[in-house]
């Protein structure tokens, strides 16, 4: 695709959501290896005033380390990206992946979560500090599931502890995504849209798919 030209309608209709998830895949690759492509952002950003047609939708956490849109190597108007610490889903991060896939077209839902969350790990050393209480309850569950198989102690001092409860994260979205909203587990279910889960590591930028 032309990155110096906004994503069409034409273009995003022709796509499926495997060709969708391989533009970040591919986008990763470049980004990891230093090669992210030249963009002319004004022409982007006169291009796009009549619109736009996102091929993917993200959901992230809002750490400073992982700006999506580089991540992917993907130009303005490619992604829409929701944020939230923890990256978990609720009833208004799915209304917008609802309408990205529903309404604007899009093809591919991605909940990415990173190495080293200090979200899961606030949630792992059971935090409680203002409203940050109420937003890491959104967590536990999936910190709760991995209590079972991981070591001692089930805190954030014990890495792999930590890393389990991140990628548990991730799952645990993706169910409640399909749990929230019927109409994307009817677009998934029909093969119009694929959901994909991975973890973003910092040092490499690698994501790790789940």
């Amino acid at each position: 695709m032309n990155k110096n030209k906004i994503l069409s309608k034409e273009t995003q209709d022709s796509l499926y959501p495997k060709d969708a998830f391989s533009l970040l895949v591919e986008g990763n690759n470049r980004y990891m290896d230093s090669r992210s492509e030249g963009i002319d952002i004004s022409s982007l950003r006169n291009d796009s005033v009549n619109g736009q047609n996102p091929h993917s939708i993200v959901l992230s956490c809002i750490d400073s380390r992982v700006v999506v849109e580089q991540v992917f190597d993907q130009a303005l108007g490619d992604i829409f990206v929701a944020r939230v610490a923890g990256n978990f889903a609720n009833t208004d991060i799915v209304a917008s992946m609802e309408y990205a896939c529903g309404v604007a077209g899009s093809k591919l839902i991605v909940v990415l979560g990173h190495e080293g969350c200090g979200a899961v790990k606030a949630a792992c050393d059971n935090v409680e500090l203002g409203n940050i209480t109420s937003l890491l309850t959104n967590i536990t569950p999936a910190v709760d599931t991995v209590k079972g198989s991981a070591s001692k102690p089930h805190d954030s001092s014990n890495t792999p502890f930590v890393n389990s409860a991140i990628s548990e994260n991730v799952n645990q979205t993706i169910d409640q995504i399909r749990s929230i909203s019927p109409m994307i587990k009817d677009l998934e279910n029909k093969g119009q849209i694929q959901i994909k889960g991975g973890v973003y590591k910092l040092a490499s930028g690698k994501v790790e798919w789940l």
